[in-house]
């Protein structure tokens, strides 16, 4: 018989029916921002990759788990809309495609330093590999500026969130709970997309 958690990976949040339709509505939101700020094959690849981030964040939230398919699926899309989007020529389109795939592979490199720097120094995880992963999917889908603003997006939410959590609990702060990244980082991802079309120079459309 399969375990508790093995029940709720089938169906992770389909018991709270409050906090899914919330999902759902933002979900259709974003997606529709999406097109709107990037009409065209980027903006429909982005509205495609906001289910992704949204089921990321839920899973990680609920089971503290980012699946390798979602991770899979935002990496594929972001390297499909650096494609699209680059230009006319074929060689324009692989050397973009190369160029978000490294983009990717160095940040997800950088965060499996940390992750591997913080084992070591603390004798514990302190983020997991699908966080590793998720950093590559950012980096596939952002330009330097907006993986920075990502990261830092994830962490001063993640930081609120903490204190919010101990405020309103009145208990005393643990430095080794767990805290679900992939929360955070995942709307981040998007929220970032947004900024480097909003406030951020624009380098590729």
């Amino acid at each position: 018989m399969p375990s508790p958690i093995d029940r709720s990976l089938l169906m992770p949040f389909a018991d709270d029916v409050p906090r899914t339709a919330i999902l759902a509505a933002l979900c259709v939101a974003a997606m529709a921002a999406s097109l709107i700020m990037a009409p065209g094959a980027g903006g429909l690849l982005a509205a495609g990759l906001v289910p992704v981030l949204v089921a990321i964040a839920a899973w990680d939230a609920r089971l503290f788990l980012i699946p390798d398919t979602l991770s899979a699926a935002g990496a594929l899309l972001g390297l499909a809309a650096a494609a699209l989007t680059a230009g006319g020529t074929a060689a324009d389109m692989t050397s973009a495609t190369l160029l978000a795939a490294t983009r990717g592979a160095v940040l997800a490199g950088l965060f499996l330093a940390i992750r591997t720097g913080y084992r070591l120094l603390r004798g514990h995880e302190g983020l997991g590999l699908g966080d590793v992963k998720l950093a590559g999917v950012a980096g596939i889908w952002l330009e330097p500026a907006g993986m920075v603003a990502a990261v830092e997006i994830a962490a001063l939410s993640a930081l609120a969130a903490i204190g919010v959590r101990h405020f309103l609990s009145g208990r005393t702060f643990r430095p080794r709970a767990r805290l679900p990244l992939g929360l955070f980082l995942a709307p981040a991802i998007w929220i970032a997309w947004v900024l480097e079309r909003t406030v951020m120079p624009a380098t590729w459309p």
